[in-house]
């Protein structure tokens, strides 16, 4: 869990982190908030004088019901329909804004990213899970309820790995940080190069169904997996989009890495909350 000071520019100024608490039973849920809330702490303490907090934006794994007002992510247990706007609002005092982790990204790279100066383009996040935001025609797709660009439950391998979503051979469940664990029994920065290639491939493969669908050329590629596995990643992951995106349109498509390193979900946050809010610099 990370929590960031941003400026108006994009600029990440401070930020926090703490890890996510392994923890189970009935008080599990507030244990999760109480580590979210000192992180909050302490990145607020930090806060430089004559500066002062204008909005709260969040990012959150998925799935979630419409402006985050509950979340319900895959990756942590204890928090199923969550209130998290509300809490986030009460504790900051701020108008307060949640979306997707990686539609946040999407927004962050289209800003001061890999992305900025498109208006059609793909981000994602491959780390412990996979996740993914769109932004068509200058416009960030939210979807029915706010779940739109979920690319982590795409397909890539027939009758594959139980996904932890109730579907097989989803993208996250052969190619996610915590995927690549139980295929190797070890850490996914381990991995063997055999791994990385097959790893970059699934990615290229989903990008490409992405790309033809919906006429993109760029997809930006962040998260602890893909920007650690770096060049060989990326270009397994480029070589089978190029193999696969055939049709004229959707040749040449490219796929980079995040612009904004480990620090794009914060900034990506910060851009929900400006955008949602009305303060878009």
């Amino acid at each position: 869990m990370a929590a960031g000071l941003v400026a108006l520019d994009g600029t990440l100024l401070e930020r926090a982190m703490r890890p996510t608490p392994a923890t189970a039973g009935p008080d599990e849920a507030e244990v999760l908030w109480d580590n979210l809330a000192g992180v909050l702490g302490e990145v607020t303490a930090a806060l430089r004088p004559g500066d002062r907090l204008v909005v709260c934006g969040a990012g959150c794994g998925g799935p979630m019901s419409p402006g985050g007002e509950e979340v319900s992510p895959l990756n942590i247990a204890g928090w199923r329909s969550f209130p998290l706007r509300a809490r986030l609002a009460a504790l900051t005092g701020l108008p307060t804004f949640v979306d997707n982790d990686a539609k946040a990204l999407a927004l962050g790279e289209g800003w001061v990213g890999a992305a900025a100066g498109y208006d059609d383009f793909l981000a994602m996040v491959v780390s412990t899970g996979v996740g993914g935001g769109i932004v068509l025609d200058g416009r960030l797709l939210n979807g029915r309820l706010g779940n739109a660009g979920h690319i982590g439950h795409i397909v890539v391998v027939p009758d594959g790995r139980h996904c932890s979503c109730g579907s097989r051979g989803c993208l996250e469940a052969e190619a996610s940080g915590t995927a690549l664990e139980a295929l190797t029994g070890q850490p996914a920065r381990l991995a063997p190069p055999e791994w990385v290639e097959r790893t970059g491939m699934l990615v290229g493969r989903a990008v490409a169904s992405v790309a033809v669908l919906l006429d993109l050329s760029l997809a930006v590629v962040s998260g602890s997996v893909a920007l650690g596995f770096g060049e060989p990643f990326f270009q397994r992951a480029q070589a089978e989009m190029d193999a696969l995106c055939r049709i004229e349109f959707a040749r040449g498509t490219r796929v980079v890495p995040g612009g904004l390193g480990d620090g794009g979900p914060l900034i990506g946050a910060a851009r929900v909350g400006l955008c949602e809010g009305g303060l878009e610099a």
